[in-house]
């Protein structure tokens, strides 16, 4: 019986596999018209809203590439809790290096609930000049033509918000580089996969774009202060109210840095827990998208079933590249995708011991995940 179970999951992540295909390729396959001339001229005016806590690896590149933004009219606002904040000196450097960028950096102060990224964003928002926002990460790198492709895409008038995909790039630790094969590849086709099936019901934090109204249209800022993961919530709510959303043609570089082992691990459960938590039968579905692992189980189980083992390593590595190749254009995964067999099984642990546990551990604090979604400070 338990062989017959886990041949029938095998085979609904072969199929999966083959579905991270086919969406990569309709993916690419929508590209904004750009902005013409007479466009160019009338083109919205942007407020770029930049959360920041410390002076994290690659933070100044990061910054310097929102500030070299080709695009006509766009401010930036920045934000920490403390002036004492490691991220200031380096945020002030550049605000003086490019003088014709209108840009302020505000000091918050100690937020008053769970989720402090929340916080200085609703502070950002309250001092932002335009209608047009975009709201991105400090670890998020862009090329300068990120706001014209951006823009371009809302030339759509039904357009409400856009989440943009990513690329993950790690600092030079083994488990981050592993960490972000794995989110060019299983993550990244779970995306694709979901949009093309359901379309786009939730957003993607490191860069969402989205105007005001429909923000305040939701319930602001203000609604989401209660969630981790507050980025699935606003994208949900806003499809929710029947305004579109879409994943955008541009895709971001997602710095995630690097870590060690333990810290690594910590990160990966965080993720998983409040996964779980903000959407429970979406996390149960991931079960899909570790093939490899299904088929080692299934092997041990049942050993004359070893033929499944490199068939699935074939279907896992074509869903992996086409996804990471075609949509994200990744050399990550073009010149480590030898460690996919070992990011699938660690991933596929860290799925496992998501299931339990209410508890994480994120910017040195310790929070419980509440089952509707919220958390709470513990200490």
């Amino acid at each position: 019986m338990l062989a017959a179970i886990l041949l029938v999951l095998v085979g609904g992540s072969l199929v999966f596999c083959l579905l991270a295909v086919i969406a990569a390729v309709r993916y690419r396959a929508v590209r904004p018209a750009p902005l013409g001339p007479d466009a160019w001229n009338v083109a919205p005016a942007i407020s770029i809203l930049k959360p920041l806590s410390g002076a994290e690896e690659g933070l100044e590149e990061n910054l310097r590439s929102f500030f070299e933004q080709c695009y006509p009219d766009f401010e930036i606002l920045l934000a920490v809790r403390s002036a004492q904040d490691a991220a200031v000196p380096i945020a002030e450097r550049l605000r003086a290096r490019y003088p014709a960028v209108p840009s302020r950096m505000m000091v918050t102060g100690e937020p008053p609930y769970p989720n402090a990224k929340v916080y200085s964003l609703d502070s950002m928002l309250a001092a932002a000049r335009h209608r047009l926002l975009v709201m991105a990460d400090s670890d998020t790198r862009v090329t300068p033509d990120m706001l014209a492709t951006v823009a371009a895409e809302f030339q759509d008038p039904k357009l409400a918000l856009v989440t943009c995909p990513y690329r993950a790039v790690p600092g030079p630790s083994f488990w981050s580089t592993l960490e972000a094969l794995g989110l060019n590849t299983e993550f990244a086709g779970g995306v694709l996969v979901a949009r093309m099936l359901d379309g786009m019901k939730f957003a993607l934090g490191p860069a969402i774009a989205v105007w005001r109204d429909t923000l305040e249209g939701v319930g602001g800022m203000a609604a989401l202060k209660n969630y981790q993961a507050e980025d699935y919530v606003l994208g949900k709510r806003v499809a929710d109210s029947g305004a579109r959303v879409i994943l955008s043609s541009y895709v971001i570089e997602h710095r995630i840095g690097s870590q060690g082992l333990m810290a690594n691990l910590r990160h990966r459960l965080r993720w998983n827990r409040s996964t779980r938590r903000s959407r429970p039968w979406g996390y149960v579905g991931q079960l899909f998208t570790h093939p490899l692992p299904l088929a080692l189980l299934l092997a041990a189980v049942e050993p004359r079933w070893w033929p499944v083992v490199p068939l699935a390593a074939v279907f896992r590595a074509a869903g992996g590249w086409v996804t990471a190749m075609y949509a994200l254009d990744d050399p990550l995964t073009r010149r480590l995708w030898w460690l996919g067999p070992l990011q699938d099984i660690a991933s596929f642990l860290v799925w496992m011991a998501g299931f339990f546990g209410n508890t994480i551990q994120w910017r040195g604090r310790k929070y419980v995940l509440l089952r509707d979604g919220t958390f709470e400070l513990v200490e």
